[in-house]
């Protein structure tokens, strides 16, 4: 292998190494994200339980996805507010609660569609 081949997959793995850092680093100080990983394992124990189809599993795992990436975008850009400044200033402020409220859209959203995609079964056991 050539060292141009070589140089491109170091900075692939490294690239790699950077982001499962970033993601040990979210999870074990960011207690929202903590907070999702949570309801996503009850969600998907109760996708086995009630053996959703490969469409639902296909939904929820996007959605799933979705919540844990903006959740990480919203504490990245969290971080970057707090790195420019320390002091209180509305437009920090509103970059934060911007990006609060994507969060929370997207949360309000996976629940909806997860209450579509559930309570049929639900409806079943009664």
């Amino acid at each position: 292998m050539n060292d141009k081949k070589k140089n491109e997959w170091s900075r692939l793995i490294k690239s790699f190494s950077y982001a499962l850092q970033g993601l040990r680093e979210a999870f074990f100080s960011e207690r929202n994200l903590q907070f999702h990983f949570l309801f996503s394992i009850l969600v998907v124990i109760c996708g086995f339980i009630f053996q959703i189809t490969k469409v639902e599993w296909i939904v929820i795992l996007i959605l799933i996805g979705g919540m844990f990436s903006i959740e990480l975008i919203n504490t990245a850009i969290e971080k970057v507010v707090d790195l420019v400044t320390s002091e209180f200033h509305p437009l920090a402020k509103k970059a934060k609660d911007i990006a609060a409220g994507a969060v929370l859209i997207y949360a309000l959203m996976s629940v909806i569609v997860g209450l579509l995609i559930f309570i049929p079964y639900l409806d079943e056991l009664i």
